[in-house]
């Protein structure tokens, strides 16, 4: 990352990137926060909070990615030749911006990640190269060296987080000082993103979670060793199991984010489930920060509380869904 560090995150710059993603020919949209009352979801345990829901599974490209994507192509050159790693919906984002920019694009991806999500971002013209997820960052390297595309990185790059964090600024404006917020977490990314916006906005009192599944828990394991490192990691949830945590998401994430807690596949799966039977289709990725708050023991403290919680994406295809139950 360079020069880079948190020290170069500013309210400033964060307010800058929300006006380049709402103004993006992309057409990022403002998703709807929504009370849990006021959706299909049965009643949450553990004694009445004030839960408000934030839909990115509504957002434009299917999640929260395009965001940053947005912000990310607004500062390239128009026409550029980009690679990139991803386990889906970065990789559909950044391949919708590339045939929107009239770019060259690749993407490399896990071969774990679903076939579907392949099919659906060479839909958009850019190739697509699955390698073992140990090998993610030699396949971009050699695309970096051998053909001389440019590296967009899917969660450690500083565009990318400011895009993201126009999520958090925009869930400040329907709840202005929330108590709890809870953020999915993979690279780190929207975690950073979110909790810079939150935490420079002034919010000292709000306590912020990052949630992370149990078999992909590089940032809360980053945290235990005040390092960012990186591990073999599987899970259901495949958009939060990249092979590291950022490092520039580290920095920000241990800055402003009270602590990592972690979810298991099958609580995933159950939040995924409980989401689909009240109308919602959203991907094990998406729903690991409500499995966190479904559990009513990860999340403390909620009870009389108001807690924002973002379900980050909704990319789930039918060979994914037979997977879940009704």
């Amino acid at each position: 990352m360079g020069e880079v560090s948190a020290d170069s995150v500013t309210l400033e710059l964060l307010r800058e990137a929300r006006e380049t993603v709402k103004g993006s020919p992309l057409g990022v949209v403002q998703t709807p926060l929504v009370l849990w009352g006021q959706t299909a979801l049965p009643p949450l345990a553990g004694g009445p909070c004030n839960v408000h829901i934030k839909l990115e599974n509504m957002q434009k490209t299917g999640s929260f990615k395009i965001r940053g994507v947005a912000n990310q192509f607004a500062r390239r050159p128009k026409g550029g030749r980009f690679v990139t790693m991803s386990a889906g919906n970065y990789g559909r984002a950044f391949a919708y911006a590339c045939k929107h920019y009239g770019s060259q694009g690749k993407v490399v991806m896990p071969e774990t990640a679903p076939l579907s999500r392949s099919a659906l971002i060479q839909s958009f013209g850019v190739e697509v190269e699955r390698v073992p997820t140990s090998c993610l960052m030699d396949a971009v390297n050699r695309c970096v060296q051998n053909d001389h595309m440019t590296f967009l990185h899917s969660y450690d790059d500083l565009d990318l987080i400011a895009g993201h964090a126009s999520l958090g600024l925009e869930l400040l404006e329907v709840v202005p000082e929330p108590d709890v917020v809870v953020v999915c977490c993979g690279g780190g990314g929207l975690l950073a993103g979110v909790a810079a916006a939150v935490r420079l906005s002034g919010c000292s009192r709000t306590r912020i979670y990052g949630v992370e599944p149990e078999g992909a828990c590089t940032m809360y394991q980053s945290f235990l060793e005040e390092r960012p490192v990186g591990m073999e990691t599987k899970s259901i949830a495949s958009g939060l199991a990249p092979p590291s945590a950022g490092a520039l998401p580290y920095q920000l994430c241990r800055r402003h984010v009270d602590q990592m807690v972690l979810v298991s596949d099958e609580e995933i799966k159950a939040a995924v489930s409980v989401l689909y039977r009240s109308g919602l289709v959203v991907e094990p990725s998406g729903a690991a920060a409500f499995a966190a708050v479904l559990a009513g023991d990860r999340i403390p403290d909620v009870a009389g509380r108001s807690v924002v919680c973002i379900l980050s994406g909704g990319n789930m295809g039918k060979d994914e869904l037979a997977n879940f139950p009704d």
